[in-house]
């Protein structure tokens, strides 16, 4: 039996947001040294003993590492992620927390847990000859979600959420995450496409994640119109038709607001 692809471990980050990883999720653990990156269009430091779990390595960019920078990193492909993920409502939580910033300072017990996690995974990877190979590595890869949940739970504060209001959510986010802000950008088409009121729907993503629908709405829209501006070869109008602005002025506005810079001012 050879090893799953659904899992890879790694000893470089450089393959966050390529291509050959572009469909998994990093968890990554920085054994030495230090590194700074942008994601989300925010930057942060990576240090020694933190953990950085990246589900959209796309929004990783510009990183500089110092030259004892080390790190082990596991890639898990978005399946067998759902797969092995525990039946908590935590993981929509700590989710969209991660969205807003990957990086946990780990206490050394917690980095001694996931360091351990880590080594059972690679051990666990290598067991092809075992007769239950794929269960034994969604035990181990759970074990560890398991840890991750923990990790972020006891670091924030943060309590579960109901399995109502998680339901919503993850909903709801994947619908962000399938593009739909494309073309509407409006909490009622939302809400009515998960069959509730507006009101309810900022209330339980406030309650959820902090803030209401359209921060959401607007934050996935942003992101991705700001890597469309980073592409050249891409005019102002075709940018605001891939959207449907009623006109470029108000894709100049919508701009200017959300990225503190128009359209020109930007791509500069």
């Amino acid at each position: 039996m050879e090893k799953l692809n659904d899992v890879i471990i790694s000893d470089s980050i450089d393959g966050i947001g390529k291509d050959r990883y572009k469909d998994y999720l990093s968890h990554a653990l920085c054994t030495g040294g230090k590194s700074t990156f942008s994601f989300n269009g925010q930057t942060f430091e990576f240090n020694e003993g933190d953990l950085m779990i990246v589900r959209k390595g796309k929004l990783l960019d510009d990183v500089k590492m110092s030259d004892d920078f080390s790190v082990k990193n596991l890639y898990v492909t978005a399946p067998f992620i759902e797969l092995c993920t525990p039946q908590s409502n935590y993981g929509m939580k700590g989710q969209l927390a991660l969205f807003l910033n990957p990086v946990m300072h780990l206490t050394d017990e917690q980095r001694f847990v996931c360091e351990r996690d880590f080594r059972w995974i690679d051990y666990r990877l290598n067991q092809t000859s075992h007769n239950f190979y794929r269960e034994l590595l969604i035990n181990a890869v759970q074990s560890a979600i398991l840890d991750f949940f923990d990790f972020h739970s006891t670091l924030s504060g943060e309590d579960s959420i109901s399995t109502q209001n998680a339901s919503i959510m993850s909903r709801f986010l994947n619908m962000l995450e399938n593009g739909d802000y494309r073309h509407n950008r409006e909490v009622t088409y939302y809400a009515d496409a998960l069959c509730v009121t507006p009101k309810y729907l900022s209330e339980v993503s406030k309650k959820v994640s902090g803030y209401p629908a359209n921060y959401w709405i607007n934050r996935y829209t942003s992101l991705e119109i700001a890597r469309l501006l980073r592409d050249k070869s891409l005019t102002f109008v075709q940018i605001s038709d891939m959207f449907r602005f009623s006109s470029p002025a108000y894709f100049s506005r919508y701009v200017q607001r959300t990225l503190g810079l128009n359209p020109t001012q930007y791509r500069e």
